[in-house]
């Protein structure tokens, strides 16, 4: 596992790990062995909530980020567990004493939505994540899967996507059987589409 102060090149969207618990500190790789220049501005920012009964029992998320500041960064991937926060946003984050950041709070709104589905395995997609990106692939999106044994996928939506569409698609796909869904950082736009 990386050290969340910098991390290693982010590997393609559909080849990433599922999220865990923070490593313990003999785990972490040392600062000074960042793969790259670029990756020294890379951080992980982790969060805290509380954990939903009905949801995977984790405390915490890590989230890839550009640093910014010597106390703000910009998000870098779309959060699985964390609700309130996109792709792109600007957040303000303190360091522990082991070098861990900890997210404080939101700085600055990407325009981005959330939006997480899940599959439902007796449905007509079955457990495909990959059916569940080609019904989106026609709006652009890219999305994370969280694993092959749970295959939830968490999906940026920039605000200039066709949000009515999205919306008509992920209702009609929920209303016939094929997943869940739910959108865990909404903007005006996406509510008022």
């Amino acid at each position: 596992m990386s050290s969340p102060d910098a991390g290693p090149p982010r590997p393609p969207r559909d080849e990433r790990l599922p999220r865990d618990e923070r490593p313990p500190r003999d785990e972490r790789r040392p600062r000074d062995e960042c793969p790259s220049p670029d990756a020294a501005r890379r951080i992980k920012i982790w969060f805290r909530f509380v954990p939903r009964e009905d949801g995977l029992p984790y405390e915490t998320e890590g989230l890839w980020a550009t640093r910014l500041s010597a106390d703000t960064a910009r998000v870098d991937n779309v959060p699985f567990l964390q609700d309130g926060v996109a792709e792109g946003e600007t957040v303000r984050f303190t360091t522990d004493t082991d070098g861990v950041h900890w997210s404080t709070g939101r700085v600055a709104d990407s325009g981005n939505c959330t939006v997480r589905v899940l599959p439902l395995p007796d449905g007509p997609l079955g457990r495909d994540a990959r059916a569940v990106h080609e019904r989106l692939a026609p709006f652009g999106l890219g999305g994370e899967v969280f694993s092959a044994d749970f295959p939830l996928v968490a999906f940026t939506v920039p605000g200039g996507a066709d949000l009515r569409a999205i919306k008509e698609l992920l209702a009609r796909g929920e209303e016939e059987g094929w997943w869940h869904f739910e959108v865990s950082c909404a903007t005006e736009a996406w509510r008022a589409a």
